[in-house]
Formats: structure tokens, C-alpha cells, sequence
């Protein structure tokens, strides 16, 4: 009889399992009816759609799947595609939705789920905080005495720390929700005052040190929620642009770092090393190329990077072997193209302090622009300070090519491009062409290198060169 009974429910725990799987969300809207509603989610920045129903008469729908949803941060959308609330998904996923569209955000009821009826508190507390806090912004731009920008500066410190208080009270409550882990994800550190400098000695980059070292606490890499979050990417975008010091070693002991701690959640891994990828691929400063080179070698071309599609896959390895071979200190490529006159003019037999080489095309709006003004720079200034100028013809015809040089008196260049007959023996022996070597994907682009042909620069404006060139000149002075 015992063994029955224990047959019978664990039957029983199977059937409750199969019925639970995947997500059951039904909805009840107005006033819509007869029209579609969206589920969607954050993804970073981006936002997605995730799931449609339609409403019948009585405005009532259920999103539902055979397979759960990740968890994350969702939203109602609207017939209009306007996001009317948020609503979390996490392990809970069979409960109902009612709200009345008229009276967003304060009449949404959830049943079957008290971690989004405490979600919508929150979001109702900070739709008035916020409101508060905006209001208060506007009164201090127009404050016309210090009296009264302390106080409003007061006020605003006033009603951050209430909104952080809330917060902390309802991790103190909750500690073990998905709500409470973004309430943690979201903090960020404060310096205690008071504070003991390391071994009792002032440090003016205490404070800087401190933030940095505590910004991740209550984060957890392995947490795949996190990247359906509206806040996370711009936490992370925040780290590297104020706290990682920007040159390319620190930034990949920290990429690296993050990574190998989010190995234990697929989510968070794809997301991480599609941000990194695409944030260094095409850097916002010079010389980072180079941590998206380290995370090809390292990742990409060891089949980590397997959620990739085709394409992408096929791009990333383009642009990776383009940028291998012009890396911030390596030589440059050897150019051996010929003049105007069809004569060898190779790179490397200029002698001079530095070389800057100009990827151009005549036929180019922007070349047009740029080039002269290059050519302006080196004659009143350049040219005394033994740079050397080095034009690399990339399309645009020998013809019109020719006429420019002519026509803006381009003097004292080496002026060079490639015959057709050596770049077919490249194709013909699948040789890498300067194009890619040099990563020319537009024109115009400038190249610096010192007299040993080591790149120093590149992909700047002349303006830029030419600082570039001053500190150069000044270091070599100063030493």
C-alpha cells in the first residue's frame, strides 16, 4: 500500500512538473480588445519582442510557450508599440496580469507572483522619487543665490538616499529574489567617510581606488538575468570608460578577467563577448585594435565564440588578420609600390625621422578636403622636421590620380601606387595586399611611423598627427 501511495505521488509530482513547464501569462488589458499586445525584454541597450497575443472582447490574451523565458527585466507593449510597464520573469512563470491602461503605472495587479506585485511598489516609489528629483534638478539650474543651491543640493542628496534606503530594505526583506539581486547590481559604492588610507598614509587615489575595487560588488558574472536588465550594459559601459585605465593591457586583463567568471552562464558569456567584440573592433581610441586582436586569438579562433553566426564569424576573422599586421608598435608592412612613372618607389628606402603615410583616392569628396590640407601642413611644417610624406594612391583611376597631384602641386611627396600586374600575383600567390595589411577600408587614412618604420600612429586626423609629432619631438628634446 506504501509503495502504491509513493507511485501515486510521484506520478502526481511528474504531472505538476509537465504542467508547469515553460511560461502561462495571462493577460487582461483595457480598454484594448481584438487587437495584439507584446511581451518584450532588455537586451543591454536593445530591446526585443519575445512573445504576442491577441485580446479577445473582453481585453483578455495569455502569452505562452512550451519553453521558460530567461530571466530578466520584461515590458508590456502596446497595439501602438508603446512600452506601458515592466514586470519581472524569473523561475516563477504561471501568474496573471490586470491593468487598465488609463491609470498606468498604479493599477496593475499580478496574481501568482509577489516578487513583481513588490516590483511594481518599487517602480510606483521611483516614478514619484524620480518626478521629485527632476523637479528639483529644474528649481536648481534656475537658483540664483548659493543659499539656495545648498538646500536644493541637500534636498536632491535627501531623495537619492531615500530611494537607496527603500532599496536596501527590500534586499534586508527579500534577500534571496531576483529583485533583490538587481537592487544589488544596481548599487554602487560609497566611499566611507572617515576612512583609513592604507597604512596610515594619505593616498590621493584612495577614493578612486576604493570605487573601483568595490564597483562589482553584489554582481555576479554568472547571473545571466543581469544582460536582460535595462542598467547593466551602461554599468559596464561606465567601468571601462571612467575606471579601466584606457590603454590596451589593462583593458585585457580586465576583459579577460569578466569572462572567465561568466564561463557558468551562457547568457552572460555570448553577451560579454559580443560587447567586447564590437566595442574594439572599431575602437574609440587608438591602439585598443589590439584587445580585440587578443580576444580573436584567445577566443573566436579557439571555438569559444561558437554562438556566432557564419557571417560574423567571417567578418571578425577579416577584420582580426587586417589588424595583426599594423598593431600600435609593430613594423609596418613592407610597401613596395611604384611612382608616377611607373618606377619603384618602396616605403622602407625613405630615410627620415618619421613617416607619415596618406591612404587616398582622388576621386574621394574627403580626400579632396583632407589632402590638400596635409599637404599645407607638411610644407609650412612637417617637411622641417624631417617627416617624410608617403601617398598611397587606392582607387580612383592613374589618370585622375596624376591630375590632382598636379593640380594642388602636391611637391615633395613620394607618390606611389600598385600596378595591376603585382596585384595579381598577390591573388595569384594569396598573398595578404596592402589593403589589408594596412586596414584600408576608406580613405582617407594617415599612418605615423618613426624612422625604424615602427608604427607609432594611426587612423587620425593630420591635426592629431601632428600633436603626435610634437610630443615626439618634445620627449626627444627633453631626453
Amino acid at each position: 500500500m506504501k509503495r502504491l501511495l509513493s507511485l501515486a505521488i510521484l506520478l502526481i509530482s511528474c504531472m505538476l512538473t509537465e504542467a508547469q513547464s515553460g511560461y502561462n501569462i495571462p493577460i487582461t488589458l483595457k480598454p484594448y480588445k481584438n487587437t495584439y499586445v507584446y511581451l518584450g525584454y532588455y537586451y543591454g541597450r536593445l530591446k526585443a519582442l519575445a512573445d504576442s497575443t491577441m485580446l479577445d472582447e473582453n481585453g483578455k490574451g495569455v502569452f505562452s510557450g512550451k519553453e521558460p523565458l530567461p530571466g530578466g527585466i520584461y515590458f508590456i507593449v502596446s497595439p501602438h508599440k508603446e512600452i506601458l510597464f515592466e514586470l519581472l520573469i524569473d523561475k516563477q512563470q504561471q501568474f496573471s496580469i490586470a491593468a487598465d491602461s488609463a491609470s498606468l503605472p498604479n493599477n496593475v495587479v499580478f496574481t501568482g507572483s509577489q516578487e513583481n506585485n513588490l516590483f511594481h511598489l518599487y517602480t510606483r516609489f521611483t516614478n514619484q522619487i524620480g518626478n521629485e528629483i527632476n523637479k528639483t534638478n529644474t528649481e536648481l539650474k534656475a537658483a540664483k543665490t548659493a543659499k539656495d543651491s545648498t538646500k536644493l543640493k541637500t534636498r536632491l542628496k535627501w531623495l537619492t538616499d531615500k530611494m537607496q534606503l527603500y532599496r536596501d530594505s527590500m534586499v534586508a526583506k527579500n534577500s534571496n529574489s531576483f529583485l533583490s539581486a538587481l537592487f544589488q547590481a544596481m548599487k554602487e559604492p560609497v566611499i566611507p567617510p572617515g576612512a583609513k588610507h592604507p597604512g596610515g598614509k594619505y593616498d590621493s587615489l584612495f577614493a578612486y581606488k576604493y570605487f573601483k575595487s568595490h564597483y562589482w560588488d553584489g554582481v555576479s558574472f554568472d547571473d545571466g538575468r543581469l544582460v536582460r536588465t535595462p542598467f547593466f550594459e551602461a554599468k559596464l559601459e561606465k567601468y571601462y570608460k571612467e575606471l579601466v585605465v584606457p590603454n590596451p593591457d589593462s583593458i585585457i586583463a580586465e576583459v579577460d578577467h569578466m569572462l572567465l567568471y561568466s564561463r557558468s552562464s551562457t547568457e552572460m558569456f555570448k553577451f560579454l563577448m559580443v560587447h567586447f567584440v564590437q566595442k574594439y573592433i572599431n575602437p574609440e581610441y587608438m591602439g585598443q585594435d589590439a584587445v580585440f586582436v587578443h580576444l580573436f586569438e584567445k577566443y573566436i579562433n579557439t571555438g569559444q565564440a561558437d554562438f556566432f553566426t557564419q557571417q560574423y564569424k567571417d567578418y571578425t576573422f577579416k577584420r582580426a588578420y587586417s589588424m595583426m599586421a599594423n598593431l600600435i608598435g609593430q613594423p609596418a608592412a613592407p610597401l613596395d609600390l611604384v611612382d608616377t612613372l611607373d618606377k619603384p618607389a618602396p616605403l622602407h628606402n625613405l630615410k627620415s625621422n618619421f613617416v607619415v603615410i596618406c591612404f587616398w583616392d582622388p576621386t574621394c569628396s574627403h580626400c579632396k578636403e583632407t589632402v590638400p590640407k596635409v599637404d599645407s601642413i607638411y610644407k609650412a611644417k612637417w617637411k622641417n622636421e624631417g617627416v617624410a610624406l608617403y601617398g598611397v594612391m587606392v582607387d580612383g583611376g592613374k589618370e585622375n590620380w596624376k591630375k590632382f597631384i598636379n593640380d594642388n602641386k602636391l611637391t615633395g611627396w613620394t607618390h606611389a601606387y600598385q600596378l595591376p600586374s603585382q596585384q595579381k600575383e598577390e591573388e595569384a600567390a594569396n598573398k595578404p595586399n596592402y589593403r589589408q595589411l594596412y586596414d584600408v577600408y576608406q580613405t582617407p587614412i594617415l599612418y605615423l611611423l618613426d624612422k625604424d618604420k615602427n608604427i607609432i600612429a594611426k587612423k587620425l586626423s593630420y591635426q592629431q598627427l601632428d600633436e603626435v609629432i610634437d610630443l615626439k619631438l618634445k620627449t626627444k628634446k627633453s631626453n
